[in-house]
């Protein structure tokens, strides 16, 4: 840590803990809500928590559903995929180089490369076209999807600390777990319901016929979620504006 870091952390100190000797109250519920800059954190949760859950959970059947491989078979496919998501170290390091090259403020920074990471997982579209020639290709693909996730996912925590005061930190981060929680849940629950359905009628959709269907309405689900979850969350916060009354 540098000492221009240093600085940057501890600039709340004496406001955020101490008002003139006593306790600074912590922010309720009903205040966070009113900045719109919590509802940009908790949409952007909200939108991509789901996608990563889905990818978590899901994989191991999808590779069973599609490829006819068990969980000794797919362990290869498993670790490779996890093995690829390492390369979400990207994350901590694009925004410093956007904020310490570039001149950026650390929201824009941060902006900058979530926008950047929340391409990547646009090549899920491609998982079910490509995966006839090999089961390796929709893995990679998850993976690297995987990856941009984790990138996504410290990036936008930040965004918190850049607007909120320390003692508002937990709560919004609280909300925000909160709204990732249901979206992960709804993607989940929604994923086996429409599996099930595929299944079961055969459903046809873009060419795929019964449950390569509902995973490739899945997967473009997933492959969209982060660049609508940026756009809702600049259009909220477009630019740098700390909370300064509380």
């Amino acid at each position: 840590m540098n000492e221009h870091e240093l600085v940057y952390i501890r600039q709340d100190d004496a406001a955020d803990n101490v008002v003139q000797g006593s306790i600074q109250k912590r922010i309720t519920f009903a205040q966070a809500f009113r900045y719109k800059q919590t509802w940009a954190f908790a949409f952007g949760k909200f939108m991509t928590d789901g996608v990563w859950w889905f990818f978590l959970f899901w994989t191991p059947a999808y590779l069973s559903s599609v490829y006819g491989l068990n969980s000794t078979q797919s362990a290869g496919q498993i670790f490779v995929l996890y093995a690829i998501t390492l390369l979400s170290i990207i994350g901590g390091w694009l925004p410093t180089y956007f904020v310490e090259k570039k001149g950026m403020n650390p929201y824009a920074g941060r902006m900058k490369a979530m926008l950047i990471f929340a391409f990547f997982p646009l090549l899920t579209l491609l998982a079910q076209p490509l995966g006839h020639y090999s089961v390796w290709i929709p893995v990679i693909i998850i993976g690297i999807a995987g990856a941009a996730h984790q990138s996504w996912s410290a990036n936008i925590f930040s965004t918190v600390s850049d607007m909120f005061p320390r003692s508002a930190i937990a709560t919004i981060t609280g909300i925000g777990g909160m709204a990732g929680g249901i979206g992960s849940f709804l993607i989940n629950k929604g994923s086996g319901k429409l599996f099930d359905f595929a299944k079961e009628t055969n459903m046809k959709f873009m060419g795929f016929e019964g449950i390569t269907s509902g995973y490739f309405i899945i997967f473009s689900i997933c492959a969209v979620a982060y660049l609508i979850g940026w756009v809702v969350m600049k259009r909220l916060v477009p630019k740098y504006e700390p909370i300064t009354d509380l």
